[in-house]
């Protein structure tokens, strides 16, 4: 059946007017629907006026931002705080018996969430969605039971994803160890360009980029890194600049020096480098690469508008070049660790897939 959001959901008027939560209590919202700690400095702010947001308690953001709405639900055991420019809301008590807050939530995750917020939203200069536009929102309820096993599904594949990813990080930074007690003793006599194939990134015609899997996997920069491989946004009919599957791809336009690795043949735009390994020590590069971070990072800084690097600078970096003997042998122990993790984010992607349907599925209701 269609509500509108209305008839389900209330405002939290509960102020924080005894000063039992502080400033370590305060939250804000993200446009990915998370709640963070505030990055506002609100040290001399009297937060007796703030609202407090129990345990399956939501908070929204009125203000837009890009065509997205900020918002957060707590599924913490515990109470937080909100400033009142947000506003705070959960189901209404007798509405429990329909909707589950959980599922509400999921509601909130779907791609075109934003879009239909957005067209509710009002303003010129600043375009806000008020509580009564947001309370004439609709959204499709299955019964009480269906929505359980959505929620429970939807549980299940997050809590794998998580596992994933705090598996993939432990080994990384193993691996990242192992690397550094190698060369801890070994001078950086050696050049970037010893080890590794350097071709820069060129970006070609707008017109030639599409959404529409038509032509070759396109990178543009670093939005489109994630943990270690990028995920893919465009494809171009017309690529300049390619890189092969398995080189490093590096950031090369502020922030200078972030690394990902390329999971198939893909074409290359201005903000990144295709790194190749000469010796086919790819694992080695790659973590060659992370330790040279730190150095890059200067290039952050440089530049009239944003930080960026020439070839010839990075070419030139100086770097532990080992013997070839010592980086086969470092490539026999890591390489496992790193295939390790690649399988580990290929059923990342295959989860974030099923995520998305379950997703996707949600406006039909019942």
């Amino acid at each position: 059946m269609k509500y509108k959001l209305g008839e389900l959901i209330e405002l939290v008027t509960d102020k924080n007017s005894d000063l039992k939560y502080g400033l370590d209590d305060i939250i804000g919202v993200t446009l990915e629907k998370q709640m963070i700690p505030t990055i506002a400095n609100l040290t001399q702010t009297d937060l007796d006026d703030f609202i407090i947001v129990h345990p399956k308690d939501f908070v929204y953001n009125p203000r837009t931002h890009g065509k997205k709405i900020g918002l957060g639900f707590n599924t913490d055991n515990r109470c937080y705080i909100s400033t009142w420019n947000n506003n705070t809301f959960r189901v209404k008590p007798e509405m429990l018996n329909i909707l589950m807050p959980e599922y509400l939530y999921l509601h909130f995750l779907r791609d075109n969430w934003d879009k239909e917020a957005c067209f509710h939203a009002w303003g010129s200069s600043t375009v806000v969605l008020l509580w009564s536009s947001f309370c004439d929102m609709t959204i499709n309820l299955p019964p009480l039971k269906e929505q359980q096993k959505i929620v429970h599904d939807y549980n299940i594949i997050t809590n794998r994803i998580k596992l994933l990813r705090k598996i993939n990080t432990n080994l990384e930074e193993q691996a990242y160890l192992f690397f550094q007690n190698l060369i801890a003793k070994s001078p950086k006599d050696g050049y970037l360009s010893d080890l590794a194939t350097i071709t820069m990134g060129t970006s070609p015609e707008g017109e030639t980029l599409n959404n529409m899997a038509k032509g070759e996997v396109f990178y543009q920069g670093r939005s489109d890194f994630g943990f270690r491989f990028p995920s893919i946004r465009l494809y171009t009919t017309n690529a300049v600049r390619y890189a092969k599957c398995g080189d490093i791809l590096m950031s090369v336009r502020a922030p200078v020096g972030d690394v990902n690795i390329a999971k198939e043949n893909c074409a290359i735009g201005r903000g990144l480098a295709s790194i190749r390994p000469k010796d086919k020590c790819h694992s080695f590069l790659y973590y060659t690469m992370k330790e040279l971070y730190f150095e890059l990072k200067k290039y952050n800084d440089e530049g009239t508008v944003f930080g960026s690097i020439t070839k010839d600078d990075l070419a030139a970096q100086k770097i532990a070049v080992l013997g070839p003997s010592e980086r086969k042998l470092f490539e026999i122990k890591v390489n496992p660790i790193d295939t390790y993790i690649k399988n580990n984010e290929y059923e990342i992607y295959s989860l974030q897939a099923l995520y998305n349907i379950i997703l996707s599925g949600l406006a039909k209701g019942a």
